[in-house]
């Protein structure tokens, strides 16, 4: 199978999606990914030819941080991005052959989102001095230059932030992990601002490695005493290294919906099939963007079945379903790397 193909055809997907598709653009790129990947192949031969999109196998979402996951030759990777690592566990990386998919596919499902029209402020570093984060990759497609991210050289730079903020005159859409959101809102201290008519935060979770954190009810109080932001202003976006696309939850209890090259399944732990409606199990993520790796991934997060979405709950390290576990310890022996 020819990848420049397949991806000219994802790309012109993204930016037109039609539901319809999406099932059967998905298989296609689990069998071009089965077939310039053999490790992966025979990590796939372990299980039933998948007739449908939700019977992809999964590799686990810990496999990247203990193999070259590629669906091309190692020697072609333009890019890299890594995970933090800051739960002890290593960090996985994710490899990239071109990054026009990643680009298609982040920017597009802002649109779709309703996030698009707006000021993107990043509280986080610019990709110069974070060239291993895919979020600061992301921030700079949506973002209007360097200028629009506030935390430079280390340093968190609030009081820009706040000047900036404070004079706008047109919708603002703060974007950026939920300890960046907590430690400007500790320096505002009492200060609030009045921000413009539609305006967005959207946050992205992160309080991994430290040992502060809110609940989510606590956190989007405080979007509302400072920034005036109500529940159904504030988004999560949900994403991961290992992936190329976002899922977005808006205001509490509200469920992640994914854009339609992307979607959810969430299984029983001892099983690995889906749970009925309204039941919790392990997130599993199947993405077609992920042309040059895995289209599908077993997380390690718990998530609650709402219809074709999910709630997400939190990490579960032990939430790696048993099904997969002869599978994925196989797929250690042999590697899972491109030639």
């Amino acid at each position: 199978m020819n990848s420049d193909r397949i991806e000219a055809r994802l790309l012109d997907w993204i930016a037109n999606p039609a539901r319809a598709a999406s099932g059967d653009m998905l298989l296609e790129v689990h069998a071009f990914q089965r077939e310039a990947n053999p490790a992966y192949g025979r990590y796939c031969a372990q299980f039933p030819s998948p007739s449908a999109w939700r019977e992809i196998p999964a590799v686990p979402q810990r496999l990247f941080k203990e193999h070259a996951i590629r669906a091309f030759p190692s020697g072609e990777t333009a890019r890299t991005f890594r995970t933090s690592g800051t739960t002890g566990e290593g960090c996985g990386e994710h490899h990239f052959r071109s990054l026009r998919l990643y680009e298609a596919a982040a920017t597009r499902g802002w649109e779709l989102e309703g996030l698009g029209h707006r000021r993107v402020l990043a509280l986080m570093p610019p990709p110069a001095e974070a060239p291993h984060s895919s979020l600061s990759q992301m921030a700079s497609w949506l973002c209007e230059g360097e200028k629009a991210f506030f935390v430079r050289d280390g340093q968190a730079c609030w009081e820009d932030l706040t000047g900036i903020a404070a004079a706008a005159r047109e919708p603002l859409a703060l974007f950026g992990p939920a300890l960046a959101f907590l430690d400007w809102f500790e320096w505002l201290g009492e200060r609030t601002l009045a921000l413009p008519a539609g305006s967005v935060a959207i946050e992205t979770g992160g309080y991994k490695g430290t040992r502060r954190e809110l609940s989510k009810p606590e956190l989007y109080a405080r979007f509302a005493a400072r920034l005036g932001l109500d529940a159904e202003s504030v988004r999560n976006e949900y994403g991961m290294t290992e992936l190329s696309s976002q899922f977005y939850g808006r205001g509490i209890g509200a469920p992640h919906v994914g854009p339609l090259w992307a979607r959810a399944l969430v299984v029983d732990p001892a099983t690995g099939r889906e749970v009925e409606d309204g039941g919790i199990g392990v997130l599993r993520l199947f993405d077609a963007a992920n042309l040059g790796s895995v289209c599908a991934v077993q997380t390690q997060d718990l998530a609650i079945r709402r219809g074709e979405n999910f709630e997400l709950i939190g990490r579960d390290p032990a939430a790696l379903p048993r099904g997969c576990s002869r599978a994925a310890d196989e797929m250690l022996a042999t590697r899972i790397a491109a030639p």
